[in-house]
């Protein structure tokens, strides 16, 4: 945008030339065609790419479909057969070793220090969330720091630190495993929080600014000096008083008709999206100079400039409302330090301005929720203290009595035979615990409404079906936060995209790994991303039709990938 001591040294030229190119641009825009319009019929913001609705999960007994499922007796066998099993595994532990528990080391490693510790430095790391907040709130949206250049660069440097701290506390205490796998993992959902909530909020700060930049430009159009086109004895660079004309704002303030409101919307977006998604800006931008250059406008060009920048406003006023019904939740009103750590609570990564909720708290659903998780917890301990322990035990064993590679490798394939099925239920539970169990009792406790946290994962047919339907939070996340933005930021195609988004995750999930065994190994990083050849495979003519094929190699991958993944950590 030029400036008032630009605009008042521009030549004439150059003026006119402001003028002649914004009004052909707002005109273009003005009368695009209908079927132009029709293909850009909803504005598609920068973070407008998800939908929340009230939903259960799948195996919530409040979900109507799963209830009434043909399958629900195999849901009720699998629970039963669990229960048997471990109620085999505590006999054999009473006949063993006088306690049901057997020799309960999994349970000491987890209580026997620094729990009072671990909790407290979970809450501060909770709360220190909470410096994303103070930056959009106090330096962003009062234009102290500006969000596209250097705030941004702020919030990731502040997410560095973050990262730093969750993974060296526990290095700094030697946490065992149990607390720093707890801990770590909390940390990363703490950073896609933070993330989510700085930039989208970082976003609506720069959409508010342009739009009060734009309503300031919509006053100064009122007292911009009109010229009618037959008077002969004036020149377009010729002083002209100002005609009367009531360039009426009210507009702004009036909920317009649905008709009126459609027809808007349409035309707006055709004057913001051409070819190339950069022509709509670049119309505004025109438009917004020849203002700038205080040069006279007839009144055709003023009526043109003036539909064109109302209804950019109202479309950027939409963008700043979202999904919220209520005004205290429009940006900025949504910046407060109850909302950020309302949304920090909430069992979801990905921030909105609102969501929908139910209408109270079902305290005894809540509580056969929680109940179930310590259920799940007490029998995902006693299946490792049976089955998964002595055979880490044993590789230690083997490492402390000095025995070379080669010798260890040998035990390798009974060591796999070994876990395969422990993990194979360790994996099942732990998905159950966290995304049944933890979630929906958190999402009771803040009648959050929207519960899909999973899709039917196991009819998987490919790896990227399972990917989106295994997690759906982290999905949406990596959907928003790297996917899409990797398109729009970086201009990559959605090819490209799709490798960063796995190679991201891959990187993290590789972390974790790190955080556990104290090894940087890559197998992790490598097993993960060699999904995406096998993605491709899934599309290829000789698996595309083959759905049960394609679901025995998904499940042959569930079964062999954590028994693999931890004997090679524990061997090499």
């Amino acid at each position: 945008m030029s400036s008032d001591s630009s605009s008042s040294s521009s030549s004439p030229t150059t003026s006119l030339h402001h003028l002649a190119a914004a009004a052909a641009a707002a005109a273009a825009a003005s009368t695009q065609s209908t079927g132009h319009a029709a293909k850009r019929s909803k504005r598609r913001g920068k973070f407008s790419d998800l939908v929340f609705t009230r939903n259960f999960s799948t195996f919530d007994r409040q979900n109507a479909l799963a209830a009434s499922s043909p399958f629900h007796g195999f849901f009720t066998l699998f629970w039963l057969g669990i229960s048997l099993f471990v109620i085999k595994i505590g006999a054999e532990n009473w006949r063993q070793h006088g306690n049901p528990l057997g020799r309960n080391e999994i349970f000491r490693i987890m209580f026997h220090r620094d729990l009072v510790v671990l909790l407290i430095a979970d809450g501060v790391m909770c709360l220190s969330t909470g410096v994303s907040w103070v930056l959009q709130r106090h330096l962003v949206r009062r234009g102290m720091v500006d969000w596209d250049k250097e705030g941004w660069v702020w919030q990731n440097i502040w997410q560095c630190l973050f990262v730093a701290g969750v993974v060296g506390f526990p290095l700094l205490r030697d946490w065992p495993w149990t607390h720093t796998v707890f801990f770590v993992m909390h940390g990363m959902v703490m950073l896609m929080k933070m993330h989510s909530y700085a930039f989208y909020n970082g976003y609506l700060a720069s959409v508010w600014q342009k739009r009060q930049l734009l309503l300031g430009k919509l006053k100064e159009l009122e007292h911009v000096e009109v010229v009618t086109k037959h008077d002969p004895n004036r020149s377009w660079t010729e002083p002209f008083p100002l005609l009367p004309r009531d360039l009426s704002t009210e507009h702004l303030s009036r909920v317009p008709s649905a008709q009126e409101y459609k027809e808007r919307r349409k035309m707006s977006i055709a004057a913001q999206q051409g070819a190339d998604g950069q022509e709509g800006e670049n119309d505004v931008a025109k438009i917004v100079a020849a203002i700038d250059s205080h040069e006279p406008l007839n009144e055709e060009q003023v009526h043109v400039f003036e539909r064109t920048l109302k209804w950019e406003v109202d479309a950027m006023t939409d963008e700043l409302k979202g999904k919220a019904t209520d005004d205290k939740r429009v940006y900025p009103n949504n910046l407060t330090l109850a909302n950020h750590y309302e949304f920090i609570g909430l069992p979801t990564l990905v921030y909105e301005l609102e969501y929908p909720r139910s209408e109270s708290i079902n305290w005894y659903y809540a509580a056969e929720k929680m109940v179930a998780c310590f259920g799940v917890i007490f029998v995902m301990i006693m299946i490792s203290q049976a089955f998964i322990y002595p055979v880490v035990m044993e590789t230690v064993r083997m490492k402390e009595m000095g025995l070379p590679l080669s010798e260890r490798f040998q035990y390798f394939p009974w060591m796999l035979a070994d876990l395969i099925f422990p993990f194979m239920m360790e994996y099942l539970l732990s998905w159950y615990l966290i995304w049944e169990t933890i979630l929906n009792f958190v999402a009771e406790l803040t009648k959050f409404a929207d519960r899909n946290f999973y899709g039917a994962w196991w009819n998987s047919v490919s790896w990227d079906q399972f990917a989106r339907d295994w997690n759906r939070p982290v999905h949406n996340f990596l959907l928003r936060h790297v996917y899409h933005s990797s398109i729009s930021a970086m201009k990559v195609n959605k090819h490209t995209a799709t490798l960063i988004t796995f190679f991201l995750s891959a990187c993290v999930h590789e972390l974790v790994m790190w955080c556990i065994f104290k090894k940087l190994r890559g197998y992790l990083l490598f097993l993960q991303m060699f999904q995406l050849p096998l993605v491709s495979l899934s599309r290829t003519k000789w698996m595309r039709n083959r759905k049960t094929l394609g679901n025995v190699f998904f499940w042959l991958g569930i079964f062999t990938g954590p028994s693999i993944l931890c004997s090679l950590y524990l061997i090499l």
